[in-house]
């Protein structure tokens, strides 16, 4: 699985979706990601919601294999669900 996360600078759930996103690589869990700041890439609000296609009000947005997944609390989740790692947020 290839997650990418959409985020911006200074916002602390982008890291620590980042820092996810690390663990899973590191075990072996996903086979990569890439991370998309949307100010450095110009990405607007409404193209996000174009492709999302439901209203976008927070960062990060996350795919794992182009499929939306939601933001941090929803990745992590995702993750625990799917037996890919230990939560690491209280369910």
């Amino acid at each position: 699985m290839f997650v990418v996360i959409f985020g911006r600078p200074g916002c602390p759930f982008c890291v620590r979706a980042k820092e996810l996103a690390d663990k899973l690589r590191d075990a072996g869990a996903i086979s990569g990601y890439r991370y998309v700041d949307i100010h450095e890439e110009g990405i607007t609000k409404a193209d996000m919601e174009k492709t999302i296609g439901k209203p976008v009000n927070t960062v990060p947005q996350i795919f794992a294999d182009q499929t939306h997944i939601g933001g941090f609390t929803e990745f992590d989740r995702y993750v625990h669900d799917n037996a890919l790692m230990p939560a690491t947020t209280p369910q």
